[in-house]
């Protein structure tokens, strides 16, 4: 449809009735966190499917009605239709939110991405944190995974999709052990 006055074109999605994720995540016992993770995991699975990246996936971005264990994954202004010969913006996701393959400036990253950030919102749900990973910038992001994670598992993440670690992180990552 179109805002009548300005013409400006906008997409009406049907009312969900919700408290913001974050906050209603709080309260999810083990089957909550069990049914919308599955839910959130089957949006993506379907995405996938038809070739499109999420690449913004956040508790902001899920929307749930919590009375009708009813789940959305919003916000699709970032998607975009993987092919793997290409090269991507590295300026998508939220920080909290962005896989390694993003913080060191990796541009043929693929749907792992967006599972990275499921993960991250995973673990929120689970500690009862807003967030889990929360650094300052992408540099203290990634020192922020590497204290939960150990060096040895970013490398081999890093080995695993062929990443380079840019020298001015190896030197933070090196002084946080």
């Amino acid at each position: 449809m179109r805002d009548p006055g300005t013409k400006t074109p906008a997409l009406v999605f049907e009312y969900i009735p919700n408290i913001e994720t974050k906050i209603l995540a709080r309260r999810f016992n083990n089957m909550d966190i069990r049914l919308y993770t599955y839910m959130i995991l089957e949006a993506l699975e379907y995405s996938h499917l038809h070739g499109i990246m999420h690449r913004d996936v956040k508790p902001l971005n899920i929307v749930i009605d919590h009375d009708n264990r009813d789940l959305r994954l919003i916000d699709w202004g970032l998607a975009d239709f993987y092919k793997p010969e290409n090269e991507y913006n590295v300026r998508v996701a939220s920080r909290y939110y962005k896989g390694p393959e993003l913080l060191v400036e990796d541009k043929k990253y693929n749907y792992s991405l967006d599972m990275w950030a499921v993960g991250c919102t995973l673990a929120g749900f689970l500690f009862k944190m807003d967030t889990f990973f929360k650094g300052s910038d992408n540099n203290d992001q990634l020192v922020k995974i590497v204290n939960t994670m150990g060096t040895a598992n970013l490398t081999e993440y890093m080995r695993r999709y062929r990443l380079n670690m840019p020298k001015q992180l190896v030197k933070l990552i090196v002084n946080t052990e």
